[in-house]
């Protein structure tokens, strides 16, 4: 008895295709600020949650520098903990 080959062709054989997103802040010199909500709102998920770097696209300098300015924005009262 010969056995075939039963296995098919992976339909997705390249799993997990990465490409660079350029930081936003080093392209453009934007500056980081916590009064400037609606950049900062950009960067906190509908949950409440600080987007990764791995989604947002930052470098690692300025999405330390975000997310320190998201959690003044926060004790300040002007971006709230939770989503909506």
């Amino acid at each position: 008895m010969i056995k075939k080959n039963t296995k098919e062709p992976k339909k997705f054989a390249k799993r997990g295709i990465k490409f660079k997103k350029d930081c936003a802040f080093c392209k453009n010199d934007l500056e980081i600020d916590y009064k400037n909500v609606e950049l900062l709102s950009r960067y906190v998920s509908g949950r409440g949650k600080i987007v990764s770097r791995r989604i947002s696209g930052n470098c690692a300098k300025h999405q330390r520098k975000v997310a320190c300015e998201i959690k003044r924005a926060r004790f300040m009262n002007l971006i709230p903990y939770v989503g909506k």
